[in-house]
């Protein structure tokens, strides 16, 4: 681990104490588990604190972890993970926050935190559907009004549920359920753990 990334885990250290629930370096980068009831919280100590000064969320997506470790994973299902720079320091961390219930994903807005992250939050709530209580527009960015599900979940169907095609009889859009054979063609890949490390060649 180089000089700064030490000095930046302790940093985080002294300035999140119990509110971090796990911590990882791997890859030059610093990965840091948080609670949502402690999310807001450490967000705001992330930018407020002069040691820490992450000025910048450079990007929040959602996670589904339900197919991790090619099934065997035991944590919670949903999770929305930040990515912050320091632009004062030049160092980043990344921020994980697992939603409590997986039935009905929840993980606080921190819009008004960093504004830029409203985007991300809308994107994360269309494809994932985890809801971002203080967000000021939660709705769907990517998909269609009517659209039933969240694409992304590893439990959503390939094809979706339903297609939609135009009607010249009715003459205008409609849906109908799916009518494509499913079919898969690409193995499934599952990599080792030590695979693309340095060490291992």
């Amino acid at each position: 681990m180089s000089a700064k990334l030490e000095l930046l885990g302790q940093n985080l250290q002294k300035h999140l104490g119990d509110r971090i629930r796990a911590s990882e370096a791997a890859l030059g980068e610093i990965t840091i588990d948080v609670t949502p009831a402690d999310y807001l919280d450490v967000m705001k100590t992330l930018r407020d604190e002069p040691e820490l000064r992450f000025e910048q969320l450079m990007d929040l997506c959602g996670v589904d972890y339900s197919t991790y470790r090619n099934g065997n994973w035991q944590g919670r299902r949903f999770a929305a993970v930040s990515q912050l720079l320091s632009v004062t320091h030049n160092w980043r961390v990344c921020v994980r926050c697992f939603a409590a219930d997986d039935d009905f994903p929840s993980i606080p807005s921190v819009v008004s935190i960093w504004n830029s992250v409203g985007w991300f939050e809308r994107e994360a709530f269309d494809l994932y559907g985890i809801v971002f209580p203080g967000h000021p527009d939660l709705r769907r960015l990517l998909t269609d009004y009517g659209f039933v599900g969240h694409p992304f979940r590893k439990d959503f169907p390939i094809y979706g549920y339903v297609e939609m095609r135009y009607d010249p009889d009715e003459q205008r859009v409609v849906y109908q359920p799916v009518t494509i054979e499913p079919r898969e063609i690409t193995p499934r890949i599952v990599r080792e753990e030590s695979y693309g490390d340095v060490e291992n060649g």
